[in-house]
């Protein structure tokens, strides 16, 4: 209980804690180099990039710099970034809302015309962290519908995403990561994180396991089972794969006797994703629908809202919840849907950018960054979770950005990011490093050859920092490198 208190006293310190203007460089601590360079230049990692930097941020002091200025693929530490701007412009209590519309004429219990589903960019809508049943708010519209008299719709179930640009996926990610939850399709009407949920339940060997999947069983995805139960104690085998284009699923995991696989597939167009389960909803709360689920991208005339009577309204939490999700789960998607609703929210003057795209989220972004006296110029983002090995940033423009949050200008700014990131050995992705009572709030980043730590830490002596480490190019598996990571962070602390 003493240290739940100590580390609270010192978060909150944490938010209202001013640094002086600029950095000023002083003399490193020569122990604490030779403790961290004799990590860094392991055998097994000599060939890797370190980049390492870390400031106190009562005294701007420099504390360790190496290769501080160089460029280093962040990975999910780009989630820093797209919070940041988030949170600075938005604010944290901002929320999205979805709304649903009849467009026609309603008599006798039938609505003669279509519902339509107006997407702002929701991350949360049906979301499994938020929502069980995953279907609650459209099960709730069903009611709100019936209450109005509706048992009948002849038209089709309409989904715009129109708030954003089409692009579904972010700019050079991987072909191959498609199929996984993470690389999730992004739309400006998302739902359950774009997502299906499937299980795949061994049963005696040399058998198909047993399938199913949420939400809703849905028929929106089509599941072929080639799985096979193998044997009890061996390795359980995923996989998974998705013709592209379609939502034609095959998942041929062989799932150890006694054991569940369970993983988050990604739809194709969660636009029509949306709207086909609501649809589904509505039809099992006793509403028949006359049509079919229908992107608004398939219409020749778009809904002309002014002349549409609003059914319902679902308004998201705030911002500085679904901040939290982004960097303590580390989010794809969530982050992918703030960039671009900053760039729907706040665009820059130009002729060129979709007011919804993530290039224009970026340029909106920007505003953040050259408030936090990074240097634009030298800064390259081209999407808002770090899926993207295009991301380059320096460990010096990380912990600016820290030190920006961290005195930021609003106190519910400060907190919401703070408590925004993972807390060592607590919670999010570092529930299960930094067990030893390292004092560390950080957001995680990782791809393939690129692992990266950055955000708080109260050393020893109470002193607090912002800090990044980022390493790129390794050859070892990457555990190795996270648990290298982790003891430069644990020198940091215990050495100051």
């Amino acid at each position: 209980m003493a240290t739940a208190r100590i580390r609270a006293t010192f978060w909150g310190l944490l938010c209202a804690f001013l640094c002086a203007d600029g950095a000023h460089a002083q003399p490193q601590r020569t122990p604490l180099v030779r403790e961290i360079q004799q990590i860094t230049n392991r055998d097994r990692t000599a060939n890797a990039w370190w980049g390492i930097f870390a400031v106190d941020l009562a005294s701007d002091e420099i504390i360790y710099s190496e290769n501080a200025g160089r460029s280093f693929i962040p990975a999910s530490g780009t989630k820093l970034y797209t919070t940041a701007a988030a949170l600075d412009q938005l604010g944290p209590h901002y929320t999205f809302r979805t709304q649903l519309f009849a467009d026609g004429s309603m008599a006798d219990g039938t609505l003669n015309g279509n519902l339509v589903v107006r997407g702002t960019g929701d991350p949360t809508l049906g979301g499994a962290k938020l929502f069980e049943p995953r279907t609650a708010v459209f099960a709730q519209w069903a009611e709100i519908l019936r209450a109005a008299g509706i048992t009948h719709i002849t038209g089709d179930i309409i989904g715009d995403d129109d708030v954003f640009d089409d692009t579904a996926l972010g700019n050079s990610w991987a072909w191959d990561d498609e199929v996984y939850g993470y690389s999730a399709q992004i739309s400006g009407l998302s739902f359950h994180d774009n997502v299906v949920d499937v299980t795949i339940e061994a049963q005696a060997r040399g058998e198909a396991g047993i399938v199913a999947w949420e939400p809703h069983a849905t028929s929106y995805v089509t599941i072929q089972n080639s799985t096979r139960t193998i044997g009890r104690g061996q390795a359980l085998i995923e996989g998974y794969d998705r013709t592209r284009g379609t939502n034609i699923i095959r998942l041929y995991s062989e799932v150890p006797e006694g054991r569940t696989d369970r993983e988050s597939l990604a739809v194709h167009n969660p636009t029509l994703y949306a709207a086909h389960v609501l649809r589904e909803v509505l039809v099992e709360q006793g509403i028949s629908v006359g049509g079919i689920a229908v992107d608004v991208d398939d219409l020749s005339i778009k809904p002309s809202y002014a002349a549409l009577r609003l059914m319902a309204n679902h308004d998201s939490p705030r911002l500085e919840s679904i901040v939290s999700i982004v960097n303590k789960e580390s989010q794809n998607l969530y982050a992918e849907l703030l960039l671009r609703t900053l760039g729907a929210q706040h665009p820059v003057e130009d002729d060129v950018l979709p007011p919804g795209s993530a290039a224009m989220g970026i340029a909106a972004a920007a505003r953040t960054f050259a408030a936090a006296a990074i240097d634009t110029s030298r800064l390259q983002l081209v999407d808002g979770s770090g899926l993207s090995r295009k991301n380059l940033v320096t460990p010096a423009m990380t912990v600016k950005l820290l030190q920006f949050m961290a005195n930021h200008e609003d106190p519910l700014v400060r907190a919401a990011y703070a408590q925004s990131l993972a807390v060592g050995g607590r919670d999010g992705t570092l529930e299960y490093r930094f067990r030893s009572g390292v004092d560390v709030r950080a957001k995680t980043g990782s791809l393939g050859n690129v692992s990266s730590l950055s955000g708080y830490l109260r050393t020893a002596s109470g002193r607090m920092l912002a800090f990044a480490v980022v390493c790129n190019h390794y050859t070892v598996p990457t555990r190795e490198v996270r648990l290298a990571i982790d003891r430069i962070v644990t020198v940091l602390s215990q050495r100051l």
